[in-house]
């Protein structure tokens, strides 16, 4: 099963507005991909509430997972919104992010 560890970069973690980001990006992907905080339980990245209680701060190493055609695509496009800091970004260059638009 393909999966991509990163670092999270947004200065309030997995928090507010990065983790709504995260989560609406990990929704609009064609496969599963779940995420985990260190030896911890893998969560559904598209639940909002699984990916608010891994409690992931800023320099949290964190793992995605995912299987089938097109896994490999939805964990570049999650792992790259993980390591940006999207609290300082503007919303119009994070809203259309795995959208494919």
């Amino acid at each position: 099963m393909p999966s991509r560890t990163v670092v999270v970069g947004s200065a309030s973690g997995l928090h507010a507005r990065p983790a709504a980001l995260f989560v609406s990006a990990a929704a609009a992907q064609p496969v599963r991909v779940t995420i985990r905080t260190g030896d911890g339980p893998a969560v559904p990245a598209g639940s909002i509430l699984s990916v608010l209680a891994l409690g992931a701060k800023r320099g949290t190493e964190v793992t995605l997972e995912a299987d089938g055609e097109g896994a490999e695509a939805a964990l570049d496009v999650l792992a790259d919104l993980l390591v940006r800091d999207l609290d300082q970004e503007p919303a119009s260059s994070t809203e259309t992010a795995g959208t494919g638009a």
